[in-house]
């Protein structure tokens, strides 16, 4: 019997990440999922998350590559690829269709047909962008909201409104060249926010609401769910670089040493605590300012009960989640990535290559992303208002 295995790569502003996760059975006729291997590389030649020099990209994934080749002992030929970056962007729209059958039961195909309307009706933002994403938000039949699955449901007409999470063309297609480049089939892409959500949230947040936010070196990524629902998948351009900046130009010293008192190596009559601390609180707070607004702008009905939970490199800056609450006037936390001790995981900034992992093997990949059905898949059932 062949061995299940799948390999998720993230490929980050400051750090390529490879996982490579096998399925095991067990004496019970379960399964198991083991981390066999990983990799990690510098990143060179992007900006923002997008490909400036392919080369030096391609050469950042062969060594993220052979480091995973060796720890897992198995070839890395086939992986599934994150899409992150400020080119990620969604859009909304609603869709409808008369149901076709004479017993007014609803079937799969009045569901695609809302779909293609849905997505004809959002299709003028999507010039020069791929739809990574078709995730169904709300369903209701004659006007009435419908919790759950409506297939097999009855009436006469069924309303589906849509969140699409979209890339720019040019940089997905860079991406995977890039990784096609270091001999690794792309089987699959997924916004790198809902990778990320996948191992750190648990359902329980998900259905009360919370947003999650990836606070990466050049942008600050997020994915706000309620009721289970994953509702929104933005990005900003601003991450933890921006405080080395502010702390460089505020003490007038190198980038390099910049960095090291942002992460507390430095310190003395030189640097005094309270000028740091302000440097990087008024940062953080225009971080936090953008997702408040963002927030806003989605028209939620009420607070999101979970509150935020920060992850990425930048997440261990400051006292991040005491600004995050007096911000945002929501309870914060850092992410707990809950994993075996001996997983060769060593924080929370794996999150999004192992989630990748995770998705191809428990996720049904067979359909083609850009079909409509795509939404339907396994791993986006989960998503089913």
């Amino acid at each position: 019997m062949a061995r299940r295995i799948a390999t998720g790569i993230d490929i980050g502003t400051y750090q390529v990440k490879m996982v490579v996760v096998e399925e095991l059975s067990d004496k019970n006729g379960g399964r198991q999922l083991r981390i066999i291997g990983t990799g990690l590389a510098e990143s060179k030649g992007l900006r923002h998350g997008y490909i400036v020099n392919k080369e030096e990209v391609t050469a950042s994934i062969l060594k993220a590559k052979k480091d995973a080749e060796y720890a897992a002992r198995v070839p890395i030929r086939s992986a599934f690829l994150a899409v992150g970056g400020i080119s990620l962007d969604e859009a909304r729209a609603t869709g409808s269709a008369i149901i076709s059958r004479a017993d007014q039961e609803i079937t799969a195909l009045d569901l695609e047909k809302a779909a293609k309307v849905a997505r004809e009706a959002a299709a003028p933002g999507f010039l020069n962008r791929h739809v990574l994403h078709s995730i169904p938000l709300e369903y209701r039949i004659d006007g009435a909201k419908v919790l759950g699955d409506p297939l097999g449901m009855k009436g006469v007409r069924i309303e589906i409104d849509y969140l699409f999470v979209t890339c720019l063309a040019q940089h997905e297609d860079a991406l995977a060249k890039a990784v096609e480049d270091a001999d690794i089939e792309v089987i699959d892409q997924m916004a790198s926010p809902l990778a990320g959500s996948y191992v750190l949230l648990e359902g329980d947040q998900k259905m009360k609401g919370c947003v999650l936010a990836n606070i990466g070196s050049e942008t600050v990524s997020i994915v706000v769910y309620d009721e289970g629902i994953p509702v929104s998948v933005k990005v900003f351009p601003m991450g933890s670089g921006h405080i080395t900046d502010d702390i460089a130009l505020g003490f007038r010293i190198s980038l390099d040493e910049a960095e090291r008192v942002k992460l507390g190596r430095l310190s003395g009559a030189m640097y005094p605590r309270k000028k740091i601390d302000d440097l990087i609180a008024s940062r953080l707070n225009t971080m936090f300012a953008l997702i408040d607004k963002h927030l806003k702008s989605l028209g939620r009905r009420g607070p999101l009960p979970a509150g935020i939970i920060i992850s990425g490199g930048g997440a261990g800056i400051g006292s991040i989640s005491d600004i995050a609450k007096g911000s945002l006037k929501l309870p914060a936390r850092l992410a707990e990535f809950r994993i075996a001790s001996d997983a060769k995981l060593r924080d929370a900034t794996w999150a999004v290559s192992y989630g990748l992992a995770l998705w191809g093997l428990t996720g049904d990949t067979s359909v083609p992303k850009k079909s409509l059905s795509a939404s339907f898949t396994k791993f986006f059932q989960q998503f089913l208002p």
